[in-house]
C-alpha cells in the first residue's frame, strides 16, 4: 500500500485561479506521500496569461521540474485534462517525462491497485474510448482566448455562473454513472476490483460519494467561492 496525494484543476496561469494560495499545502501533502497524482487541467492553455503557447509550455515544464526536484522521494503521475491537452504541450511533456525518472504521463487514466485516477471529461456524456479520444483531439489545437472573451468570462464568474452551472450540469450520480460506463468499457470497471475513483473536470468537490459499490472523489477547483482540497488516499 502506498500513500497518495491527488489534485486536479489547478488551472495554473489562468488569472482566475487561486492555486497560489495552496502552494504550501500541496508541498506538505507531497512531502507526506509516496505517489503524487496531478489529475488533469493542472495548467490552462485556453486562458493562459502568457503571450504565447510556447511560453506557457516553458512555464509549465519549469513548474513541474521545480516541484519534482523539491520532492526527490515521490513518484509523480501526470494525467492530461482537456485544458492542458494542447498538442505542443503533450509532445513537450512526453519528451520531458522520458528523461525524468520519477514522472510518468498518462493520456487517459492511471490505476494503482483498487484506485483509478482520470481527469473526468469522459463524464461530459457517456463515452467509449474512441469517443473520448475524438473529443480530446478537438482540444489538441485549442486556441488561447483574447481580451474580449476573458472579460465575458470575468463577468460570468462575477455573476456566479461558475458555481451554479457545474452543479446543474454535473450532478454527482450522473457523473458517477458516466464514469462507470467508461471504466466498464476500458476494463477498469465494476468487475475489475475498483474501489475508488478520483476525478476532476467538474469543479465540484466530492468526497466519498458511493455508487455501484465504488467511492468517488473530486478535489474541486481553486477558483473564487468554489470548494477545493488536496485529496489523500492509500492504495
Amino acid at each position: 500500500m502506498k500513500q497518495i496525494c491527488a489534485v486536479s484543476d489547478l488551472h495554473l496561469f489562468c488569472k482566475r485561479s487561486e492555486a497560489h494560495r495552496y502552494t504550501a499545502s500541496l508541498d506538505r501533502a507531497i512531502a507526506e506521500a509516496e505517489v503524487c497524482v496531478l489529475n488533469g487541467d493542472i495548467f490552462d492553455f485556453r486562458w493562459s496569461m502568457f503571450e504565447s503557447v510556447g511560453e506557457t509550455v516553458h512555464e509549465a515544464i519549469s513548474w513541474l521540474d521545480r516541484i519534482i526536484a523539491r520532492h526527490p522521494h515521490c513518484e509523480f503521475h501526470y494525467i492530461f485534462g482537456n485544458h492542458d491537452s494542447v498538442k505542443v504541450f503533450i509532445d513537450a511533456l512526453d519528451a520531458y517525462a522520458a528523461q525524468t525518472e520519477r514522472l510518468t504521463c498518462h493520456h487517459d487514466l492511471f490505476r494503482l491497485n483498487g484506485a483509478v485516477f482520470l481527469h473526468g471529461d469522459v463524464a461530459d456524456r457517456k463515452m467509449t474510448q474512441a469517443e473520448f479520444e475524438a473529443a480530446r483531439r478537438v482540444w489538441h489545437y485549442d486556441r488561447q482566448r483574447g481580451k474580449v472573451v476573458n472579460r465575458a468570462y470575468d463577468l460570468a464568474m462575477w455573476l456566479g455562473a461558475h458555481r451554479t452551472i457545474p452543479r446543474l450540469v454535473f450532478p454527482r450520480q450522473v457523473v458517477a454513472e458516466r464514469l462507470v460506463h467508461y471504466l466498464d468499457h476500458v476494463g477498469h470497471g465494476r468487475d475489475s476490483g475498483v474501489t475508488d475513483v478520483y476525478y476532476g473536470h467538474t469543479h465540484v468537490a466530492v468526497r466519498d460519494f458511493r455508487y455501484e459499490g465504488i467511492s468517488f472523489h473530486n478535489s474541486g477547483a481553486p477558483m473564487p467561492r468554489l470548494g477545493f482540497s488536496i485529496l489523500r488516499a492509500t492504495a
